[in-house]
């Protein structure tokens, strides 16, 4: 019997000719994260075990981006902690102020994962790196230690289910209405400690941009870790950043699957996530009318080059309601930089948008934009649970970048084809 993409990346990692659902194995990390939320927890533990340093000072990556620049004194003592962490055990990869994007968005930009890496991180949206053909899952912060000092740790194989796509893609849709229409079918346990693959003409057809959207979102659904087939696209993309060497693995024309799901994706429009759960999905053109308090353009899901290319083709030569407030977070300084080069500042200023520098900020509630009662915001974010983006009697709603700039233009829920 074959094995899956994901089974053939863990039995590298573990030694091990081969690996079985269910079974549980000991495996080699390349890469540990953490962020300015969960690294302070990891360093507690550090210094609970009485450990003398990391397993290599290269492989352990900081990553400050929820609370930073620093919003309290809480969130200022937690980044002058990782950063005299680092400092003290010569960690090369620690990323704070100016040189700082979205975790997710930044490492792969940064050519610090490549195909065919294990990853762990000390956040559950980990799994974004799939995208480029790695393993990566999200675990606790003292998970994360026992990474970060052994250079090991125990996983159990998950079952794999396929998601095998094809047909031609709707204007407009992208990546993210694929996630959001396969979370609204599966429901968010519908993957539960599973891999979910994606492969098929419709896959192949997609940007890079929009399979991270994807992988990103594989956790909604209660994945272990989502994963792509990698292609020539995925290999430019690495041999433009690569700081190492990749590895190729692809599943098995026998490998086994717990279900594989055939999807056309010429019948999915723009989808959008209700409140308060990814999985209450339902057609954009459906929700018209709902007034719209928010709208939020960024985060680890669509805050990437393709996002505001997008919403700036919306945006251009309009303005945002006087109600809605529009906040645009590029989620890395490049990717900051390339909109500006390319104009889109200026139409999203002279549209009436807030510019944010590179943050999680409100995707968590954390800052930069948090819902006071019984405000709604639409949001290219991932998470829509109740109180996940301020007050616990607002809402959220969940869409891809043309939903949410064509929202902020109307003030109400709309399709793009309404304000163009």
């Amino acid at each position: 019997m074959g094995m899956t993409v994901t089974e053939k990346i863990l039995a590298a990692h573990a030694d091990k000719k081969s690996v079985e659902p269910g079974e549980i194995i000991e495996a080699r990390i390349d890469l540990a994260l953490a962020n300015d939320i969960t690294a302070p927890l990891s360093l507690e533990e550090f210094e609970k075990v009485g450990a003398k340093g990391v397993f290599d000072p290269e492989k352990v990556v900081f990553v400050l981006d929820h609370f930073t620049p620093n919003k309290d004194i809480l969130s200022a003592g937690n980044c002058k902690k990782i950063r005299e962490f680092s400092k003290q055990y010569g960690i090369t990869h620690c990323y704070e102020g100016g040189n700082c994007g979205i975790e997710h968005v930044l490492l792969p930009e940064e050519g610090l994962v490549v195909a065919g890496d294990l990853v762990i991180g000390a956040d559950s949206h980990t799994c974004t790196y799939g995208a480029l053909g790695a393993f990566s899952t999200g675990m606790g912060s003292t998970d994360v230690t026992y990474g970060m000092v052994t250079g090991h740790i125990w996983l159990k194989v998950p079952e794999s289910i396929k998601f095998h796509c094809t047909g031609t893609w709707q204007k407009w849709a992208t990546g993210k209405d694929l996630v959001l229409y396969i979370i609204g079918m599966i429901g968010v346990d519908g993957a539960l400690y599973a891999a979910m693959e994606f492969d098929g003409e419709a896959i192949s057809a997609l940007s890079m941009d929009s399979r991270f959207a994807i992988a990103n979102m594989a956790i909604e659904a209660g994945a272990k870790n989502g994963i792509f087939k990698v292609d020539d696209k995925t290999i430019a993309y690495m041999k433009e950043r690569q700081k190492k060497p990749y590895t190729i693995y692809e599943s098995d024309p026998d490998a086994r699957y717990q279900h594989i799901h055939e999807i056309n994706v010429s019948t999915i429009g723009l989808k959008v996530a209700c409140p308060s759960l990814p999985s209450n999905v339902k057609d954009a053109v459906e929700l018209k009318g709902i007034d719209i308090d928010q709208v939020v353009i960024g985060s680890c899901t669509n805050g990437r080059i393709e996002d505001f290319e997008m919403a700036a083709g919306i945006l251009k030569g309009k303005k945002v309601a006087s109600s809605t407030r529009t906040i645009i977070i590029p989620a890395t300084p490049k990717i900051y930089k390339e909109a500006l080069m390319r104009g889109y500042f200026e139409i999203f200023l002279d549209a009436g948008c807030i510019i944010s520098p590179p943050t999680c900020g409100p995707c968590l509630g954390g800052h930069m934009g948090i819902l006071a009662k019984g405000e709604r915001a639409v949001a290219t974010t991932n998470r829509n649970f109740i109180g996940r983006m301020g007050h616990p009697e607002s809402e959220v709603y969940l869409a891809g970048p043309a939903v949410a700039a064509a929202t902020a233009i109307k003030g109400s829920i709309a399709h793009p084809e309404e304000v163009l």
